[in-house]
This record gives C-alpha cells, sequence and structure tokens, in this order.
C-alpha cells in the first residue's frame, strides 16, 4: 500500500512531529502570505503540522511526512542521505582541477542557495554598445532563468528515496546538472528532445506544491519552455536534456554563450608566459600553500596590489597557481599553491638548466 503511496506523502517512521522546526514552518507561512500564519501563533507545533498536512496518524503516534521532513527540518539530510547539492567547479576541460561545495538543509532554501551561489560567483554579462540603436546590447555566458528553471527542476523531479544528490558540474564552456532517477514515463528518450513535454506523471507532488506556492517552480510544464525560450534570447546554444534506456538519471546541459566561448578559446592560445624571476620563486615557494603576505616577504616586496597583479595574478591567468579558497578571495585565510601545471613547468625549467649546464 505505501508503494502507491508517493514517497514525499508517507509518513517517516524514522523521526518525530518535534523533528519539525516551529520556526521554519512560520517562515514559510510569512513568505506565501498564507492566512494560516497568523493563527499558528496559538496553535501548537503538533496542530500546526496537522493543519498543514505535514504530519499523519493517530494522535497519540503522529508521524511527519517525508515532504515535511524535506521542507521544515533544519537538517533533512540526517532523513535523506540524497538530500545535499554538489556543486563541482573544474577548472580545465580534463577534469583534473576542480573545487567542490555542499549545499544542505531544507531542500527550498537549499534551491535558493545554489541559484545564488551560482549567479555571484560563475554569471557574467558582456555589453556592447551598438552604432544604430541608443540600447546597448547585453549578452550573459549563461542567462539566469535557465539557470533557476533547471534547478528548481532537478530539486522537482528527482527522488529523495535515492541516495543520489544533485550534481551541478560547471565547467569552463558548460553547466550539467544531473539528477536521479530519469522522468517517469509515458515520458521518452526522444520526447526530451521537444521543446515542450506534457506529462500528468509527478514524482513529488507534494514538493511540487510547496515549490509554487513559494513561486519557485510553476509545475505546470513550463519548465522546457522556459528554459529554451531564455537561452534562444541571449543568443545561446539550445539547452540539451538526455536520459538513458533505463531512466536510472536526467541529465541537463547549459552551454556557454558563444562570445563567452570565443574568450576560452582567445585564453587557451595564450599558453606561453614569459615568468619573471619573481614568478619562478613563487611557484617554488608554493609548492607548499602560502597566504599573501608570507609570498611578499619572501619575495621581500610589499604587499601592495600593484605586486600582486605583476607577480601573482599573470600565475593564477595561466593556471599556474590557483587559489585554495575560490569562492572566498577575499578571505584572510586564502592561500595559493602552485598546480600541476606549475609543477610541470618548474620540473621542465630545471631540465632544461641541467642540459644547458652539461653542455
Amino acid at each position: 500500500m505505501a508503494k502507491k503511496i508517493p514517497f514525499d506523502d508517507r509518513v517517516n517512521h524514522h523521526a518525530s512531529v518535534n523533528d519539525l522546526s516551529f520556526a521554519l514552518i512560520r517562515d514559510y507561512l510569512e513568505e506565501v502570505k498564507s492566512g494560516l500564519r497568523d493563527e499558528a501563533i496559538h496553535m501548537s507545533l503538533t496542530d500546526l503540522a496537522v493543519q498543514m498536512r505535514i504530519a499523519s496518524g493517530p494522535k497519540e503516534s503522529l508521524l511527519p511526512l517525508n515532504a515535511g521532513l524535506l521542507f521544515f527540518s533544519e537538517q533533512p539530510e540526517k532523513f535523506f542521505r540524497s538530500a545535499i547539492t554538489e556543486v563541482v567547479t573544474y577548472n580545465d576541460e580534463k577534469g583534473k582541477q576542480f573545487t567542490e561545495k555542499i549545499f544542505t538543509g531544507p531542500i527550498h532554501r537549499q534551491l535558493k542557495n545554489v541559484i545564488s551561489y551560482i549567479e555571484t560567483n560563475f554569471i557574467k554579462e558582456k555589453v556592447t554598445k551598438l552604432p544604430d540603436r541608443p540600447e546597448a546590447l547585453r549578452v550573459f555566458n549563461y542567462p539566469m532563468q535557465a539557470i533557476e528553471e533547471t534547478v528548481a527542476n532537478a530539486f522537482y523531479h528527482r527522488s529523495y528515496e535515492l541516495d543520489n544528490p544533485i550534481e551541478i558540474n560547471i565547467w569552463p564552456d558548460k553547466i550539467e546538472f544531473l539528477s536521479f532517477p530519469g522522468p517517469l514515463p509515458p515520458i521518452t528518450k526522444e520526447m526530451l528532445k521537444e521543446r515542450r513535454i506534457i506529462s500528468r506523471n509527478y514524482r513529488n507532488r507534494r514538493v511540487g506544491d510547496f515549490l509554487k506556492e513559494l513561486d519557485l517552480t510553476e509545475g505546470r510544464s513550463t519548465g522546457f519552455p522556459n528554459i529554451y525560450d531564455a537561452m534562444n534570447d541571449n543568443g545561446s546554444p539550445k539547452p540539451v536534456f538526455e536520459t538513458n534506456e533505463y531512466f536510472n538519471y536526467f541529465l541537463a546541459v547549459l552551454q556557454i554563450n558563444e562570445t563567452f566561448k570565443q574568450k576560452i578559446v582567445e585564453k587557451k592560445k595564450k599558453t606561453d608566459i614569459n615568468l619573471t624571476p619573481r614568478m619562478i620563486k613563487i611557484l617554488q615557494f608554493c609548492i607548499t600553500p602560502r597566504k599573501r603576505k608570507e609570498i611578499f616577504d619572501n619575495l621581500n616586496i610589499s604587499n601592495h596590489p600593484k605586486n600582486y597583479s605583476n607577480n601573482i595574478e599573470p600565475l593564477l591567468e595561466n593556471g599556474l597557481l590557483v587559489n585554495t579558497l575560490p569562492d572566498k578571495k577575499t578571505s584572510p585565510k586564502q592561500k595559493y599553491l602552485t598546480t600541476d601545471k606549475g609543477k610541470l613547468f618548474l620540473d621542465q625549467l630545471i631540465h632544461s638548466k641541467s642540459v644547458q649546464d652539461s653542455v
């Protein structure tokens, strides 16, 4: 009988109503401007949970629903191992240099935090003034509406019953959104190539209801068209949606706008860099992670922005040096580390010097 009830609408026998947070529920009611928000002040947690249909069962053995725990427990990952999101940033196409950030907490807050993180750290805009019109042409590497829709889609349609988290892989020229499992029948692999998909089967109806009330998703099969429109309006390539024949996963891929892709190509062409003795000394010194002040003290120069732009910045831009805290570049704990590429350069430099000395 339990299998006939969607997972998010089932009671959880490993939790209690006290695992729900009264504060989170109140914040939610306030955010959606529910008529229940004023009454909630005078209600017990148990009565409020029953009223919101996030708890069920006899009064003496009331249990929270999975949807309630996903939205209104401080740490839903305690009950659902997969209720986290992993965002991995790759600094090269081979995937050897990467950083990872894990998002936890109530899934609606988690969703918002993931979107905010991507917008703050990865979205770039190019403004071009045109001679024949007063308005400037604005192009983004990725349109935010497409990002928002794709992330919301992953949170809405994934399974919280499986142990697989949502994975977002940010590459130099694309962003991949991977969730598990794939779409429900009657959707097929071929249908994922269409601009609009109509489906009457939803894996998480209660999750969808909460997300709709928070205006995080519409839930009317408008997700795909909105993503297509956002990418088209930005002059970006069409989005790619795919799964395998067993519907084990769902993958959405947003490719970077061609304008920014050209910049990546141009940056790759800058493979030759004339390293100064100071830069070489920095690479040698940073085999062990070092703070900015330590580097300048070692070079016996002042910790001045000009010295940073002349000595450290070129090494970062060419992938010879990397930040140990890429998402907190101004942190006092920030350190710099010589990359594998930088170490290879030093090895080649030593080898070249040895050959010259022998000659």
